[in-house]
């Protein structure tokens, strides 16, 4: 079988083509495509605690620690003791990180918008429909 020709090739080529896409909006506004998931991921009002955003984005708790580090540097975000459980923290946005928020909404609407203008309703469905039993079967963990 030609590479050309599995289901993983073409879901690693595409999610590559857009993370680049991504990261290259990313970098006029001096941010990531990481960086803007973890915003889009983090509650604009309540903030949200630290240990649900890693797993909202695929990510391993360490990798999302730097993260969090750089982007608490860079004034986009604060953590805070949560009231509720003294032993965790929220994440909560400054200005600078709702306004890193708001412009990472834009762009993963336009790219959407840009999407849906591009393919029929019926392919999107079809496609929404695939994924969804492709992670259906990698989650019941039947193929190895």
């Amino acid at each position: 079988m030609k590479r050309e020709e599995t289901v993983d090739h073409h879901i690693k080529t595409c999610w590559h083509a857009i993370y680049r896409m991504y990261n290259q909006e990313a970098a006029k506004h001096n941010s990531t495509t990481s960086q803007a998931f973890v915003v889009l991921n983090i509650d604009p009002v309540n903030g949200t605690p630290a240990t649900k955003i890693a797993p909202l984005m695929g990510l391993e708790a360490r990798s999302l620690t730097r993260m969090l580090k750089s982007m608490e540097e860079m004034g986009a975000i604060y953590k805070q003791k949560d009231p509720d459980d003294g032993r965790s923290v929220r994440i909560f946005l400054t200005d600078l990180g709702k306004e890193k928020r708001r412009i990472s909404k834009d762009t993963v609407f336009k790219f959407n918008d840009a999407v849906k203008q591009t393919i029929a309703q019926e392919d999107l469905e079809a496609f929404f429909r695939v994924a969804t039993k492709i992670n259906e079967l990698i989650d019941t963990k039947s193929i190895f």
